[in-house]
C-alpha cells in the first residue's frame, strides 16, 4: 500500500532526460509505487503491448514519435491506459491538443512533485489492474459546463466563479480573485438539477493562461462524481 491507504501502481515513465527520468523513477517509488523508465514512444508502445501498465508519464518532445503522436495511435487508445502528459516545451494550444487526444492531465515543467503524487492518487482510486480490462474512459471524460462556484481558501478567503468543464476527478473554472497554485480550497458548485450544492475539498492544480484554473478533487465520493457527471447539464422541471 502506498503512504495515502491505496493501492501500488504499475507506471510507465516516458523520458529522454536521463536525470529527470531518474527523479520521477526515484520520486513514484518513494510513494511505493512500481516504475519502469523508457527513452522514446517507439520503447513504450513496445511495453504497452507486452504488459499494460496503470498509467504512463509521458513527455511531449521525444526522439522520433512526439508524445502527441503516441496518444493519437489506435493502440494507445484502446488500451484506455490514463496519461499524465508533462512538458516545458510546448504551447497552450498542444497542450490542449493533449488533452483532447485523450491525456488524463497537463502538467508544465518543472512539475511540482506534491502535484504529481496527488494526480497519482486519484488514478490509484479509479484504476483497475491490467488483468481486469480496460478502465471505464467516463471517468475522465470531460463536459463542458456553466455552472456557478465558490471556493473558500485555507484563510478563510472566498472567491466566486465559473466553471467551464467537469469530470468525476476535477474540473476548470475561471475565478474572479486568485487561488495560489497547490493550495488546497473548500468547493461550493451549484448543479442545474435543483438540488444542494455540491460541496468538496479541492487543489489548486495550476493557472492557465487563458485565465482559467484546473483544479483536482481531493475528497469526491463516488456518488457525487455521478451527480456531477449525470446532473451538472440537466436544468430542474
Amino acid at each position: 500500500m502506498t503512504a495515502a491507504g491505496i493501492g501500488v501502481l504499475r507506471i510507465l515513465i516516458v523520458e529522454d532526460e536521463r536525470e529527470l527520468g531518474r527523479l520521477f523513477e526515484d520520486y513514484v517509488s518513494s510513494l511505493g509505487h512500481r516504475a519502469e523508465v523508457v527513452g522514446s514512444a517507439e520503447a513504450a508502445l513496445e511495453r504497452l503491448q507486452a504488459a499494460r501498465p496503470h498509467v504512463i508519464i509521458l513527455d511531449v518532445k521525444l526522439p522520433g514519435m512526439s508524445g502527441l503522436e503516441f496518444l493519437e495511435l489506435p493502440a494507445v487508445r484502446d488500451a484506455a491506459v490514463p496519461v499524465i502528459v508533462v512538458s516545458g516545451f510546448v504551447t497552450e494550444e498542444q497542450a490542449r491538443q493533449c488533452l483532447r487526444a485523450g491525456a488524463l492531465e497537463f502538467l508544465a515543467k518543472p512539475v511540482p512533485l506534491d502535484v504529481l503524487g496527488t494526480v497519482l492518487d486519484h488514478v490509484a482510486v479509479l484504476a483497475t489492474t491490467p488483468d481486469e480490462g480496460p478502465s471505464d474512459r467516463r471517468l475522465a471524460a470531460r463536459a463542458a459546463v456553466t455552472l456557478p462556484v465558490r471556493a473558500v481558501t485555507e484563510h478563510g478567503r472566498a472567491v466566486t466563479g465559473a466553471v467551464l468543464e467537469v469530470s468525476s476527478t476535477g474540473l476548470r473554472a475561471r475565478f474572479t480573485g486568485a487561488v495560489r497554485t497547490g493550495s488546497a480550497v473548500r468547493l461550493s458548485i451549484t448543479l442545474l438539477d435543483g438540488g444542494a450544492p455540491l460541496d468538496v475539498v479541492a487543489l489548486i492544480v495550476r493557472a492557465d493562461t487563458d485565465g482559467s484554473t484546473a483544479v483536482w478533487f481531493l475528497d469526491m465520493t463516488p456518488a457525487e462524481a455521478e451527480r456531477l457527471l449525470t446532473r451538472a447539464q440537466k436544468r430542474p422541471h
